[in-house]
């Protein structure tokens, strides 16, 4: 018979003090801004070549396996909607070690992805203005979206809304245009349903090209977790968040494949990633010369949103974190309207560092930085998979608000395709080098806690 709370030994979680005034609108673009990003305008350029055509078929793999996911954090973060979500779940039903591991790796992850965001954010700035400093354009941005999160997070909801809507409608718009050359036959020598097939097949390298490209797809699926994180501080946990995850997942379907259908449709697959951007290449297709400035604001935007989302999530994971024992008790701090505004602070500070190192470094320290954190991801969502086959264990199903399909199987399958792709990892020279550093960082993980135990 399933137990129905954790064991005795594990203290309960601290009285919840955030507030909660995150609307489904909300939940639902903040894990979109988190979740759309580079890895559609520009990252899908590479999975191409890895794949051809066949990147809708990686883009449904990748979506199948990130839905389920996604369902097991949702079961738990229903049952029991507390800010720090999974990392709260590890350290409630796994110890002290999974809770520590699962709330710092989730930190380094946005830290990781908000420096990378950050840096870029210069190089679209100078697009425009190219006599102003890359530097001062991020610090500019660091700066605006940390006072934003230290505000309200009412505010930060709707900041995000907007951001992640104009991508939303960047990519809605590329659809229809799309839609339209292909249907009127505009450039028909080049367009055509026949792209799919014409050019070496619709895979043309082989079912490896396909597993390739799904360390690429994978990384675009990044932030979907986000939703997780917001369930401390949804007004109706039970309601919102079941229904932000199953809408969040097609949207994010929709948007990626239906993108890329009608870019492989347009161009032949071989010739995308020699000519710019996606988004370039349709507009461009069409004629019109703003094709650079509106593809460069959207970039813009979205490197902002991803920031946004980012700030968000390392305040609260810090004060999840805090709540355990595995962080200082000063990120337990709320400011006047309940946000944790010490962990905000501390995350922007360690952003900014991160930034300035990323400055110094040698030509290629971008993509290795995104690399790390693709493994990292890959190693949230295994402790998500892990966490919740422990999570069933102590409660009946009958009791459950949302639960999971496949029940347990859908684990099994989800963790042999984490481990898969770590493995995947270590056949691009890009990302080989990230699998290399997560056993380093797991020990340094491990370290930390042993000693943060024996100073407590």
């Amino acid at each position: 018979m399933p137990a129905t709370s954790a064991s005795p030994e594990t203290p309960a979680p601290a009285p919840e003090a955030l507030s909660r005034t995150l609307k489904n609108r909300h939940i639902q673009m903040i894990a979109l801004g988190g979740a759309i990003g580079t890895g559609l305008f520009y990252g899908s350029a590479a999975s191409i070549q890895l794949v051809g055509p066949g990147i809708i078929l990686s883009y449904l793999i990748g979506g199948a396996v990130i839905y389920l996911i996604m369902r097991m954090l949702g079961e738990m973060s229903t049952q029991e909607p507390v800010s720090g979500a999974f990392s709260h779940y590890a350290y409630r039903y796994w110890g002290g070690f999974a809770g520590f591991l699962s709330g710092w790796n989730y930190w380094l992850l946005y830290i990781l992805v908000s420096m990378a965001e950050l840096s870029a954010v210069g190089i679209y700035v100078a697009w425009w203005l190219p006599d102003f400093p890359a530097w001062a354009s991020a610090l500019i941005v660091l700066g605006a979206i940390t006072a934003l999160n230290l505000l309200n997070v009412r505010l930060y909801g709707e900041s995000e809304f907007w951001l992640a809507f104009i991508k939303i409608a960047a990519i809605i718009g590329m659809i229809i245009l799309g839609v339209a050359l292909i249907l009127t036959g505009h450039d028909e020598q080049s367009s055509g349903i026949s792209n799919l097939w014409a050019h070496g097949g619709f895979l043309p390298n082989g079912v490896h090209g396909l597993l390739l490209s799904l360390v690429v797809v994978m990384f675009s699926f990044g932030g979907t977790e986000l939703i997780g994180i917001t369930a401390g501080e949804a007004d109706d946990p039970r309601r919102s968040i079941p229904k932000a995850i199953n809408q969040v997942l097609w949207r994010i379907l929709l948007f990626y494949i239906g993108a890329l259908a009608v870019l492989v449709v347009l161009y032949p697959w071989n010739e995308i990633g020699m000519a710019g951007s996606p988004f370039v290449l349709i507009f461009s297709k069409l004629g019109i010369p703003a094709a650079p400035d509106i593809l460069n604001l959207v970039v813009l935007t979205a490197a902002v949103s991803v920031y946004n989302s980012g700030m968000y999530s390392n305040g609260r994971m810090l004060y999840s974190l805090a709540q355990q024992g595995n962080a200082p008790k000063v990120f337990l701090r709320l400011g006047k309207r309940h946000v944790p505004w010490v962990g905000v602070l501390f995350s922007s500070a360690c952003t900014l560092v991160i930034v300035v190192v990323n400055f110094l470094v040698p030509e290629g320290a971008f993509m290795r930085i995104m690399a790390v954190a693709t493994a990292a991801a890959a190693t949230t969502w295994m402790m998500i998979v892990l966490v919740h086959l422990k999570f069933r264990r102590a409660h009946a199903v009958s009791e459950l608000h949302f639960p999971s399909p496949a029940f347990p199987w859908a684990n099994y399958v989800c963790a042999a395709f984490l481990v898969l792709l770590v493995g995947l990892m270590t056949q691009l020279d890009d990302t080989r080098p990230a699998v290399y550093v997560l056993p380093v960082w797991l020990l340094v993980l491990y370290v930390g806690y042993k000693t943060a135990q024996r100073r407590g």
